[in-house]
């Protein structure tokens, strides 16, 4: 993209000391040949015209005789009206664009396009010439003292200027006063210009010649006198003090876009006026016209800020304003809108005559999509009642009694103003004894291995079925593994008696589950369909956490080295839905104290980018997860925060980043930060909001709870990209685990359950009208002592986008919830330490 570089332009802009201005790094000013003629070097033009030029005369819709003749510089092409001829002329006049340029004849001009103009008028040759004392060599007044020379006219307190605040950085408006002023000062016949004589009788009126030193009055018309008349008028006196006039008419200061995701778009800044200087972009507080952006990469002869393959990350607020003018700004409002993704539930289901069915449709889009039903092709529009309505907004069709005729293809369909989605749910209504293949394949499929809790505890593995509180399978710590024969648990040295000890698990695709044995020095692979372990993967010592990338299909996998966390490493298993021998791969990453991966949803298919936090260091690593380099550090020390964890929405590219302090004191917590994901660049505290951040499914909900202060806060994001404070619970759970369960009754809500690690307590909360509901009766959790591997010692899982039921654990039972009616479903005893819990399933 463009660079930005200083300009000092002293006298060409009539500065009254040394000015650094910016222009445009692609910009760049001719070059003259050996021979004086001047020659192109590389530019970055607007339809082939240079800065200032404007554009030819067309002829007709595309552009006639016109648009096949090439005038050159200075000249534009005209049609004549008696022969319909293209024929060039000199240009009329350029754009009043100031970027000052010194020609050969001695005189300054106001842009390039005046020298070619002037050149094709006099039917002169007349080139740039780029020295700085360019046709004032020689001469006693050099631009070193012009300079002088204003600025000891603006610094001067004469008769009728008036008491003036000698400030070289006064603001705009005084300084344009003190100019109003002294020109109507020396304007002494009030012609509305200055002539040769009214500036030689003011410096003998007021003495001047003694303090002027080599330059005199009527050098202002030597260097400012634009158009050569003689004179100056109030235009070139501003021009000459660079008094700039800025102006944003009141209803442009706001300005909405709309862009569909995947298009470009072009932001204008509509702030005008004469030497109007380069325009700057900010993004959050933060300069873009710096950045080496790779979907911010250009910045127009006009300012314009253009955005290519915009993305949601890209949605938010976006300011400009001239450069050194902060105060007067323009808002842009970008809101990126995204067509609709759905999925469906069940894709196919069989039901007996008599009993319910249930079909689930989810969509995400922006603007929200409107969902509607067909059943066989034909609109499905039920009258609320018993036996066929829509609930949730259409997210749910539900048939209370099914009867044969019901059987068919129903297809939802999600429509927003971008776009639209659709998918089918079959059903097949049919007596069971008939067993027809449908049914049979629903069956066999859908309630014997998918759909299940995989709890991981002292005894082994149990693999749960939450609707019927069925133990579908228990996979014991003595059993053997395919691959090796080892057994599942062995004895660790110094354990007694055996047991199983694990800490983290994931499903992958729900064809395999990894599982990690951090005192066994490996994980495990358990095959879902045979519903046995089948590989033990070697690791790194201590391995305690894992995280599915499903972008690049790489299992990761943190090992601590030793209880004590001495010896830290983060390694990645490829390709880990293929059936096939697995292995590890070492990064090149050492002192790893923790990592984070986006999660992927509907929209978002493809994350790029991970984060890696180094032990004790003020900093997150930014790392690409297919080549495993680190591609830049983000440092935190100006805000002394060490992370901790980190959250992140697509929508507007938020990054919310928990902070500890240094000195790792607990009583010192640090507030959140804030990380711009377009600019890698931290934005500043996220309020005064502390603790781990949770963010929703759909990237609209951000919940933290504060343990310190017993509240949990709800902030949300909207599709303008803005984040904001939503509302406070007050709670006194000690929050151990969050997650999000989409509302039964509302479409694209979410219900917040969280619950407690000290106590016995769960909470429901609909973010949606702030409702909260809380179980008091699930036992006793894990002591934090009995589950170093993590400061989670309750956690809480959810059944899937479509599931209603919740699953966590105490010391020594699980407990199965329901969170439709959020009420506990069932207590399954003899689980002892299950707190790794993974969900495989469709739901």
């Amino acid at each position: 993209m463009g660079l930005l570089y200083i300009w000092t332009l002293p006298v060409l802009l009539g500065a009254t000391v040394s000015v650094g201005w910016l222009a445009e790094g692609r910009r760049n000013m001719d070059t003259v040949d050996a021979t004086g003629n001047p020659s192109q070097g590389p530019q970055t033009k607007k339809n082939g015209q240079d800065e200032g030029v404007a554009k030819p005369i067309l002829s007709g819709s595309d552009g006639g005789p016109c648009r096949r003749t090439d005038c050159g510089r200075g000249r534009q092409c005209v049609l004549l009206e008696a022969t319909g001829r293209a024929e060039c002329v000199c240009q009329e006049k350029c754009r009043p664009t100031f970027v000052p340029v010194c020609g050969s004849d001695g005189r300054f001009y106001e842009n390039h396009c005046e020298v070619y103009r002037t050149a094709c008028v006099q039917k002169r040759r007349i080139y740039v010439v780029h020295s700085k004392d360019c046709f004032f060599k020689g001469d006693t007044c050099t631009m070193a003292e012009y300079n002088k020379l204003k600025t000891m006219l603006l610094d001067m307190q004469p008769k009728g200027l008036g008491g003036r605040v000698k400030n070289v950085k006064r603001n705009m408006d005084q300084k344009r006063a003190l100019v109003d002023t002294m020109f109507k000062y020396l304007d002494v016949n009030r012609d509305g210009s200055l002539g040769s004589d009214e500036l030689a009788k003011i410096s003998i009126k007021e003495h001047l010649e003694d303090s002027l030193l080599e330059c005199t009055m009527q050098d202002l018309l030597r260097y400012d006198d634009y158009n050569n008349d003689g004179h100056l008028t109030l235009h070139e006196f501003y021009t000459a003090f660079q008094v700039v006039q800025l102006s944003l008419a009141e209803d442009q200061r706001v300005s909405v876009s709309v862009v569909t995701v995947g298009l470009s778009t072009v932001l204008s800044c509509a702030i005008q006026g004469t030497l109007r200087p380069p325009i700057i972009w900010k993004r959050n507080g933060i300069i873009l016209n710096f950045l080496d952006l790779e979907d911010i990469n250009d910045f127009g002869d006009d300012g314009s800020l253009y955005i290519t393959k915009v993305t949601t990350i890209h949605m938010g607020n976006y300011s400009c304003h001239a450069y050194g003018y902060e105060e007067l700004y323009q808002t842009h409002v970008l809101q990126v809108n995204v067509p609709p993704v759905i999925l469906v539930y069940p894709e196919t289901q069989a039901q007996e005559p008599g009993v319910s069915a249930s079909l689930h449709c989810h969509a995400d889009g922006i603007p929200d999509p409107n969902i509607l039903w067909l059943k066989n092709g034909m609109d499905l529009q039920p009258r609320p009642s018993k036996q066929l309505s829509l609930i949730a907004n259409g997210s749910e069709l539900y048939i209370g009694s099914v009867r044969y005729e019901d059987t068919g293809a129903y297809t939802c369909i999600a429509k927003n103003e971008v776009g639209v989605d659709e998918d089918i749910s079959s059903l097949f209504v049919e007596d069971s004894a008939r067993k027809t293949l449908a049914n049979i394949l629903w069956r066999e499929e859908g309630l014997s291995v998918g759909n299940m809790f995989y709890v991981f505890s002292d005894e082994g593995i149990t693999v749960l079925q939450p609707s019927e509180c069925e133990i579908r399978r228990h996979i014991k710590r003595t059993e053997r593994i395919v691959a090796s024969y080892e057994e599942m648990c062995p004895k660790s040295e110094g354990v007694s008696p055996q047991h199983c000890a694990w800490s983290s698990a994931v499903s992958v695709r729900d064809k395999y589950i990894y599982v990690t044995q951090p005192l066994q020095k490996r994980l495990l692979v358990i095959d879902t369909q045979a519903q046995k372990v089948v590989q033990a993967v070697e690791t790194d010592p201590f391995p305690v956490k894992l995280l599915y990338d499903k972008s690049h299909d790489q299992v990761w996998v943190l090992s601590w080295g030793s209880m004590q966390k001495s010896h830290p490493t983060l390694q990645v298993i490829p390709q880990a839905s293929v059936g096939e021998v697995h292995h590890t791969i070492r990064t090149p990453f050492q002192r790893v104290d923790d990592f984070f991966i986006p999660p992927t949803n509907l929209i978002i298919t493809h994350v790029r980018f991970g984060f890696i936090f180094l032990k004790s260091e003020p900093a997150v690593h930014k790392i690409d997860l297919e080549t495993f380099h680190r591609v830049k550090t983000i440092s935190l020390k100006n805000y002394s925060c060490v992370p901790v964890s980190m959250a992140y929405t697509h929508l507007s590219g938020f990054y919310f980043i928990q902070c500890r302090s240094p000195s790792r004191d607990p009583s010192s917590a640090q507030p959140q930060l804030l990380i711009d994901s377009v600019t890698d660049t931290v934005i500043g505290p996220n309020l005064n909001i502390t603790g781990q951040p949770y963010v929703s499914p759909d990237g609209r909900l951000i919940v933290t709870p504060d343990r310190q202060h017993g509240k949990v806060r709800v902030q949300t994001v909207s599709f303008q990209g803005v984040l904001g404070l939503s509302r406070e619970l007050d709670t006194t759970l000690h929050v151990s685990d969050v997650v999000f369960q989409p509302s039964f009754t509302e479409s694209n809500q979410y219900t917040m359950v969280a619950v407690s690690g000290s106590d016995t307590d769960l909470l429901f909360s609909d973010l949606a009208s702030g409702k909260s509901e809380v179980l008091r009766s699930l036992k006793e959790p894990l002591s934090p002592h009995s589950w170093p591997w993590g400061s989670s010692n309750r956690v809480l899982v959810s059944s899937g986008l479509f599931g209603r039921y919740l699953v966590t654990p105490s010391a020594e039972s699980l407990f199965v919830l329901n969170g439709k009616q959020k009420t506990p479903h069932c207590e399954v005893s003899d689980i002892k330490r299950g707190n790794t819990v993974v969900w495989v399933g469709e739901v």
